[in-house]
């Protein structure tokens, strides 16, 4: 029932307070920073972010919708039911390239399913500091279920019935943290009754109002008139319009008895009676958050942010450099407050300090009073040091750091110059970062770079240096004559070359011709072409990473908005590559882990043929936990084939560890139903955070009978004699390492002489947008076609391994790891082949 309006709003309130309880107590149980709800939307298969604590809404616009097929920790934790668990920034990096590359910070994270009935409902997912491994005293994990299941039981209970009053299709509510001031601090929170008319403070709001604990015992008119008496219709107002459903946008700015600024800040918080209660939480920057008034005298600029992105204070010194009255200010978002100090590369400079509490240091441009860049050169110098409940932001011009450069002379293009086309002022930083997300290695950033900006602003050469060992080596380069870019190889910083000093300055310079770029370095060798040139530093997180240099045909100016715009687009290509540079080496080792596990050559039989294939994924790291065994098993041969979630060196290992279990389990001739049972135990005791899927068949290679176990996996197929193929009914169990009272049912099949078994893995068959089953279907009608042996004029079990797998080995974008294993049953003993990995 959808009720009447009230009762609407009533739900809608008690669903954001149930919303938020849940991110705020999983803030506390796993020690995070950030934390949030994703729920189910009406637009099927996305999730909506719903609730988010400790972080500005407008810092993680990315990822308020999520698709449940997207390769993201919440999508698989709410598609497979099952925690998933980053301990590390390097664990996120090789599991989920795409959350790593919009995210690249150190922290760690959770994602834990809410559980509906049928169907779940959504995610609670943390951000919190980074740790060794999971098991390194991480969280406690079951605390986080139960928390999950009883906010679970609470939404089924809300909805009675009608699941589209729990769906989510709006933005997320952003919510405040619990404050960890000290109890003098200026912030305190209070609860209001509507049917009562009581006000419960808590003790910090009794200091903050210059009362004992627990003095305060008034109605909703005396705490108005206590926090503001100069704004208290406001305040009683925007109490009523919360109890009713519809809470103020932003927190309210009003005044204390004395003039000092304080916010107040109202959301529903439950219902008690005939009415919503009403949680709220009193800020006051005053003198405590001054350092009583030592912070307004000081010459730097200085002002504060709390963890919902609003300015709670601000020094004159501040406020004189962002060109604002301090009223202007105080008490409104950093976005519309100083626009010029938010946006790509900055936001990500404010994401990194809320997330892993780490101070950053940048530099930005000032505006001129007309609300146009300012003169070149006018640059202030921006360190940000996180608190537990407030950013401190200190603004400097930057003619007082040691490290800029003086100012590149202007010089006009002459008038007969035929300028190069005007770089798009449309194109915006977000369009390359969009780009940069699924670029993982150095040769994809760079080839995006080439790809996403040349095109965009009219450029035709391009180089990227990259800085190792305090010198400069060139990555990628386009465009140049060539051999023009030998002898800058190698360079040291000391070198009087643009491309050094952009970087050992962190200032971009722009050169309209090149007389003015000879002019600047006197004995530069110059190439062939005439034109513009720019040189950006690429520095990410305050680290210098390399150089970038952009090369244009012909003479032109830069203005103001396009240098601006290159600029932020250095920090996005840094942040990028740095992340790929470390990618790049632990692809290597987990490449040479994989190859290292995989059976160069399986197990043969008289009576029986093998192939195996496997193919890895061409996004991430290229490496993944597929994989395929032939070994013998009593009299008889043993086949397995599994899946470990993930990608890279905890994926890869996690395969290597539960192929030693079977084969252990084999060679000892146990049942199938036995061995996924063992190995599950051991997954579980070794915790890696993950779990895999796995397919275990059991043959007797005289009499075709073969006994198989699913644990999660897709079901084999079986091509008959005649040709004909049909999907094997085998029931199965849950993944690997989730459920330690697992059962695994065993199935008998017979395998004919000549028939073809086909174990795989869900790469081969499934496709983005597409079902699974028809990927199935389509395998199952090639395995159908592409039978026969070669005695008989028809194709090798290897042949056919290759045909099955033709389209997934030259497809360019594999999004998983494919994994085949064939077996053959002969009708009399023959020398069978035991192809192994390809």
């Amino acid at each position: 029932m959808a009720g009447t309006g009230e009762q609407v709003v009533r739900r809608r309130a008690r669903l954001a307070a149930l919303l938020a309880d849940a991110s705020t107590g999983a803030l506390d149980t796993a020690g995070g920073r950030v934390s949030g709800v994703y729920l189910r939307s009406s637009t099927p298969g996305m999730l909506r972010l719903a609730v988010l604590v400790g972080l500005p809404g407008q810092l993680f616009r990315p990822w308020w919708r999520l698709h449940v097929g997207r390769p993201f920790p919440v999508a698989d934790a709410y598609r497979l039911g099952v925690q998933v668990v980053l301990s590390n920034a390097t664990e996120t990096m090789r599991r989920y390239p795409q959350l790593a590359a919009g995210l690249p910070f150190q922290f760690g994270s959770v994602h834990v399913p809410v559980p509906g009935g049928a169907e779940r409902l959504g995610v609670i997912t943390v951000l919190r500091p980074a740790v060794q491994d999971a098991v390194d005293g991480f969280m406690d994990r079951d605390l986080l279920s139960r928390l999950a299941e009883g906010l679970g039981a609470e939404l089924l209970a809300l909805a009675d019935g009608d699941e589209d009053a729990i769906l989510w299709d709006g933005e997320p509510l952003c919510v405040r943290p619990p404050a960890k001031l000290p109890a003098q601090a200026t912030a305190g929170r209070f609860h209001w009754d509507p049917a009562t008319s009581a006000v419960r403070a808590d003790d910090r709001l009794n200091a903050l109002l210059g009362l004992c604990p627990g003095e305060f015992q008034g109605t909703e008119k005396e705490l108005a008139d206590a926090v503001a008496p100069g704004d208290a219709h406001r305040i009683l107002a925007a109490l009523h319009e919360t109890a009713a459903g519809e809470p103020p946008s932003t927190p309210l700015d009003v005044r204390s008895q004395v003039g000092t600024p304080r916010l107040l800040d109202l959301w529903p918080a439950g219902v008690h009676g005939a009415a919503p209660a009403v949680g709220g939480v009193v800020f006051d920057p005053g003198p405590s958050a001054s350092g009583d008034g030592a912070a307004d005298l000081l010459p730097q600029g200085v002002f504060c942010v709390d963890r919902l992105g609003l300015i709670v204070y601000v020094n004159p010194a501040a406020a004189r450099l962002a060109g604002r009255e301090r009223e202007e200010l105080l008490g409104h978002a950093l976005w519309e407050a100083i626009p010029w100090l938010t946006g790509p590369p900055y936001d990500d400079h404010l994401r990194g300090a809320l997330v892993t509490r780490d101070p950053v240091h940048f530099h930005v441009q000032r505006p001129s009073a007309d609300g146009g860049l300012s003169a070149e050169g006018d640059w202030l110098a921006v360190s940000v040091h996180p608190g537990e409940d407030l950013l401190t932001c200190t603004l400097v011009p930057a003619s007082r750091v040691e490290s800029t450069p003086e100012p590149v002379p202007e010089v006009h293009v002459p008038e007969d110059a035929v300028a190069a086309p005007a770089m798009t002022p449309l194109y915006r930083p977000i369009a390359l970062a969009i780009a940069l997300t699924d670029a993982v290695t150095a040769r994809q950033v760079s080839a995006v770079v080439m790809q996403e900006l040349l095109p965009a602003f009219g450029g035709r050469r391009l180089a990227i240096y990259l800085l190792q060992e305090r010198h400069l080596y060139l990555a990628w380069e386009t465009g140049f004559p060539h051999g023009f870019l030998a002898p800058f190889e190698g360079v040291g910083l000391d070198a009087h070359l643009p491309g050094v000093e952009t970087l050992t300055t962190g200032r971009p310079l722009f050169f309209e011709s090149m007389e003015q770029l000879a002019g600047a370095y006197p004995g530069i060798a110059l190439d062939a072409h005439e034109g513009a040139r720019a040189f950006l530093p690429l520095i990410a997180s305050g680290r210098p990473v390399g150089s970038c240099i952009l090369g244009f045909d012909r003479a032109r100016p830069f203005s103001t908005e396009e240098r601006t715009v290159l600029t932020a687009l250095a920090g996005l290509i840094a942040h990028a590559m740095e992340r790929a540079q470390r990618y790049d080496s632990e692809a290597a080792l987990a490449r040479g882990l994989q190859q290292a596990l995989l059976p160069r050559r399986l197990s043969a039989h008289p009576r029986v043929e093998t192939a195996g294939r496997y193919l890895p994924g061409t996004q991430g790291m290229d490496v993944g936990g597929d994989w395929y065994d032939v070994l013998e098993a009593g009299e008889g041969l043993a086949l397995v084939i599994g899946d470990v979630q993930g990608h890279g060196v905890q994926a890869a290992a996690t395969m290597g560890q539960l192929r030693s279990a079977v084969r252990a389990f084999a060679l000892g001739d146990r049942p199938p139903d036995e061995v996924l049972s063992g190995t599950n135990h051991l997954l579980i005791d070794l915790d890696p955070g993950q779990f895999a899927s796995c397919c275990y068949l059991r043959l007797d290679p005289v009499t075709g009978r073969a006994r198989i176990a699913r644990a999660g996996h897709p079901p084999p197929l079986l091509r008959s004699p005649d040709g004909s193929t049909r999907l094997l009914d085998v029931p199965g169990g849950v993944v690997l390492g989730v459920d330690a009272q697992a059962r695994y049912p065993v199935t008998e099949v017979l395998l004919e002489p000549d028939a073809i078994l086909a174990l795989y893995t869900d790469g081969l068959v499934e496709r983005p947008g597409a079902d699974i089953d028809e990927g199935i279907t389509a395998l199952r009608l090639a395995l159908s076609r592409a039978g026969g042996t070669a005695r008989r004029g028809g194709r090798s079990l290897a042949g056919v391994a290759d045909r099955l797998t033709a389209t997934a080995r030259h497809a360019t974008d594999r999004p998983d790891d494919v994994a085949l294993l064939l077996a053959a049953r002969r009708r009399s003993a023959a020398v069978a082949s035991g192809d192994g990995l390809a």
